[in-house]
């Protein structure tokens, strides 16, 4: 009785009020329905697993509804199963699958269901094996795979990962992640074959299972594995089949690939609205500045001679100690001694930059012992550094960047327990900001990673100087990733240190001019790191839902505080221009979307007809 009782509730979630499923299961941000996807989890696998969390941290953080239901729920559905737009099927946790499910599966699909096959799911028997033939949903996959009995040990193969730069485009990897990033002409942009790069180490290699046959579909990312992603169709449905870990990946510092594959299974192939991740709509760029030593400050001030300071507001992190390499050297920037850095500080605070935390007050001494020495002896110089720059700055210090990119875990929470709300990461390489897991576990709460952005092997100026990058190829690279955060309205970090920029004047006085024109016309903003991180955590707040009926589409949404500057995109080859019925909002249209953006209230209803209704 219990277990029939756990199976009703499962799936009365998907169909009760918004009020009920946040009694019920604390999914306040979510409702199944025409808006939604549903991640199927095994029964006895708590919705609270990280494995399963994975997935929803990241519909949360692209916008999407996804909700969680066991295979029982989707099996024995008490009052029908949940309408939903799609199926996920995830990888590492749903190894194992009944018959009866995957037929059932087998059944929604071929009745104009839509799938997202992912890895190893369903590769083994309900009792844990493999099947001799390979994997049993090879003909919704479009491909044959998991084929452990001809292959033994040989059947995960780790490779590069190759497409077309269209194909990139789509997927939504920013320039530079994938390289090269630019056909030799436009002509040539749909044959240039181009590869996923690793920030330091060149081709980025995923495992994948070994294909075999030609692949019955389109095929996204290939590696010498075969066919890595493709999109299939089976009967009346469509099938998105990655074969790659996306959730094992995400676990362990690399979340890319699975927001990239998400965004594209909703956006791409189901038109789903989006609550979009910027104020406004308005995508954007932080540029993150380190100072660690004094060796800055004649760098500082020469850029403050350039255009650069007629722009931002940027991240500004400092080291703010008297010594860099050992203790006594001193070369440290110095802020609580030093006249001149002091004066540098007070200057970037009155023009609005946001002055962050740049390590632990001696910046090279730190970075060698942070990994190894007693967390509570190294913390002393976390906050030595933010105490010192609040009192130069007069205000709390709430960003933070590892230097050499050093940061344990230990370090995330002390930042966070300190009022951190965002810190530069050189994990999850290409991403916009994120709630970061590590070792299989969500490192936060409510402080945000803003991973780096990479050109190739290189991501600050200095780097790009020591991989011997043209002038032309860093500006194209620049333009090519600003007109990225606007297509797409999204974030994305850019780093240096000071003295590593000077050579690259005309090259940043260009980009800027750029910028610039892009900021005038109201499509592009310069954030800081602590702008959007408290902007997606009141976005945590906002409750919305799309429902559609007799051919109108009703969008409603409520924040108990405000709804404004949160904005959601709609599709315009699925939906007529959407008109307010309540509350307050300004709609637009901008390329194959509506964009509808809330002003202050607390409530907010739109409707839109259906195209063709």
């Amino acid at each position: 009785m219990k277990k029939r009782a756990i199976t009703i509730v499962a799936v009365a979630l998907c169909v009760l009020a918004p009020a009920t499923w946040l009694a019920l299961r604390g999914y306040d941000h979510f409702s199944v329905g025409a808006d939604g996807l549903m991640l199927l989890v095994p029964d006895g696998v708590s919705f609270s697993d990280p494995r399963v969390t994975v997935w929803l941290d990241a519909a949360s953080e692209e916008g999407l509804h996804v909700i969680p239901l066991h295979d029982s729920g989707f099996l024995d559905p008490v009052f029908g199963r949940p309408k939903c737009a799609g199926l996920i099927l995830p990888d590492s946790i749903h190894q194992q699958a009944s018959d009866l499910l995957l037929r059932e599966i087998r059944g929604y699909v071929a009745n104009r269901g839509n799938l997202m096959l992912v890895f190893d799911a369903a590769t083994k028997s309900i009792q844990g094996f493999y099947p001799s033939g390979g994997s049993r949903l090879a003909d919704l996959a479009g491909v044959d795979y998991a084929l452990y009995k001809s292959l033994g040990d040989a059947t995960i193969r780790s490779g590069d990962v190759s497409t077309t730069i269209p194909l990139m485009k789509q997927l939504g990897v920013p320039p530079g992640k994938y390289f090269p990033f630019a056909a030799p002409s436009a002509a040539l942009e749909n044959t240039t074959s181009t590869r996923l790069r690793r920030y330091q180490y060149g081709n980025l290699e995923y495992p994948s299972f070994v294909t075999s046959g030609e692949y019955a579909g389109q095929v996204l990312l290939r590696s010498n594995a075969g066919v890595v992603a493709g999109l299939h169709r089976y009967q009346k449905g469509s099938v998105l089949f990655v074969n790659l870990p996306l959730g094992y990946l995400k676990g362990d510092t690399d979340g890319l690939p699975l927001h990239a594959f998400l965004r594209y299974f909703a956006v791409h192939m189901l038109a789903l609205p989006r609550l979009l991740s910027v104020p406004d709509g308005v995508g954007g760029l932080v540029l993150n500045w380190h100072v660690d030593s004094n060796a800055a400050i004649s760098a500082l001030q020469t850029m403050n001679t350039w255009t650069i300071l007629q722009q931002g507001p940027y991240s500004i992190h400092i080291t703010a100690g008297p010594d860099t390499y050992a203790f006594d050297d001193h070369k440290g920037f110095n802020v609580l001694h030093d006249p001149v850095s002091q004066d540098l500080v007070h200057e970037y605070v009155r023009l609005g930059e946001e002055i962050g935390s740049h390590g632990g007050w001696i910046h090279n001494y730190f970075a060698a012992h942070v990994e190894t020495d007693p967390p509570k002896e190294m913390a002393k110089f976390l906050k030595l550094n933010k105490d010192a720059l609040e009192q130069i700055g007069g205000k709390p210090v709430v960003e933070y960047s590892a230097p050499n990119g050093d940061q344990p875990e230990w370090v995330t929470h002390w930042l966070e327990a300190h009022g951190f709300v965002a810190y530069y990461f050189t994990g999850d390489a290409g991403m916009g900001p994120t709630q970061g897991y590590r070792g299989g576990r969500r490192e936060g709460k409510n402080i945000w990673a803003f991973p780096i952005t990479q050109l190739d092997r290189a991501a600050s100026f200095e780097e790009l100087s020591g991989e011997d990058v043209s002038f032309d190829v860093i500006l194209q690279w620049l333009e090519a990733l600003t007109g990225f955060v606007v297509d797409r309205h999204e974030v994305r970090l850019i780093y240096f240190h000071p003295p590593g920029i000077l050579p690259y004047r005309d090259v940043v006085h260009s980009w800027l001019e750029k910028t610039a024109q892009l900021k005038t016309q109201g499509s592009f903003r310069w954030y800081t790191m602590a702008q959007v991180a408290n902007f997606l955590n009141s976005r945590k707040k906002v409750w919305w839902k799309l429902t559609e009926r007799d051919g109108i589409a009703s969008l409603k949404a409520t924040d108990s505080r405000t709804l404004a500057h949160q904005t959601w995109s709609l599709s315009a080859d699925k939906f007529e221009k959407p008109v307010v019925i309540q509350g307050a909002a300004t709609v637009s249209r901008d390329g194959e979307v509506w964009l509808i953006d809330a002003g202050d209230g607390t409530h907010l209803e739109v409707q839109a007809r259906m195209a063709g209704q």
